[in-house]
């Protein structure tokens, strides 16, 4: 009897230190949305499975709508904005702030909540949500969770993995519906976000990847105004220099001209060269030797025609 109380114990010191293994993996204070919020400190799949269903039946229906903090990616701002028939400007000033994304030191749009006691969303009826069909991505995906980190080693040089909030009140899990993650993602249209806001997502892991190092002002009002606002940056594409410039395929500057998704990715890899001088772009024939004579041009304006290695020496 002794000898199996021993294995049982054994067995679950096992099991704990399993379970820690796994929990060490996720840094979970960076995937809460709000304080409430408990994250489960395991890496799901789009094969891993789970039960949920949200109705308004629930006892805990919208509670998990407040007093929470929601990032709008690029193409959840635009769905929300052209839901309400408003301009960016006019969105931004009506329902968010700009913040200051952590580790990233890039500026991002947060929803901001009613003023409330509960700060509930605005959007947020007793009935439910009044913008469910263009609702952001986070609520798409609740209660599973997604995260991208920047690894060397990992397919594509990031590791991308799925995890589960579970908050007290929520009684969404006692609900007898079984799905996997990605039946989820397609059910809940968020395949569709990610797929238009992963460009996105990777200039913010790629600034990560820099560390906390602040990028000149110029910089961060390119990427805030590229990346938010498609009308301004449409207008850069068709009234600017910037077809003459790169080498974009006429049927892509068709796209473009119309499609708001394929514009924004065009933003992300306009966004790759000029912030971190990525060859995403192809530039036209000719045009780089040109840059080269203006710049050689006004350097023989300034220093005469000193040889190069004497440019910045003090007589």
């Amino acid at each position: 009897m002794k000898e199996k109380k021993q294995e049982k114990k054994q067995d679950k010191k096992q099991d704990k230190k399993k379970v820690k293994m796994v929990a060490e993996d996720i840094d979970v204070e960076p995937l809460k949305k709000s304080a409430s919020d408990k994250v489960v400190p395991i890496k799901l799949t789009e094969a891993s499975r789970f039960k949920f269903r949200c109705h308004k039946g629930v006892s805990c229906f919208t509670a998990c709508c407040s007093n929470i903090n929601i990032v709008l990616p690029p193409y959840d701002l635009l769905r929300l904005r052209k839901r309400l028939g408003l301009t960016t400007e006019e969105f931004i000033n009506q329902y968010c702030e700009i913040e200051i994304l952590a580790k990233t030191l890039l500026p991002v749009i947060t929803l901001r909540m009613s003023a409330d006691e509960k700060k509930s969303c605005p959007f947020l009826t007793p009935d439910g949500c009044t913008v469910y069909e263009d609702r952001p991505s986070n609520c798409r995906y609740y209660p599973v969770g997604m995260a991208t980190l920047r690894k060397k080693e990992a397919e594509g040089g990031k590791d991308e993995f799925y995890f589960m909030v579970k908050e007290d009140h929520c009684k969404g899990f006692e609900e007898d519906k079984d799905w996997t993650v990605a039946e989820w993602r397609k059910d809940q249209g968020a395949d569709q976000y990610d797929d238009i806001n992963r460009g996105w997502m990777d200039l913010l892991i790629k600034k990560k990847s820099f560390g906390e190092r602040e990028f000149p002002e110029i910089k961060n009002r390119m990427f805030f105004m590229v990346s938010t606002d498609t009308d301004y940056f449409r207008a850069f594409v068709f009234e600017s220099s910037f077809l003459a410039t790169y080498d974009i395929p006429a049927e892509r500057i068709e796209k473009v001209r119309t499609d708001d998704a394929e514009l924004l990715k065009l933003a992300y890899e306009w966004l790759r060269s000029a912030m971190f001088a990525e060859e995403t772009l192809k530039f036209r024939d000719g045009v780089l030797e040109a840059r080269k004579e203006q710049a050689d041009a006004v350097m023989r304006k300034v220093y005469g025609n000193r040889p190069k290695g004497q440019i910045g020496d003090i007589d």
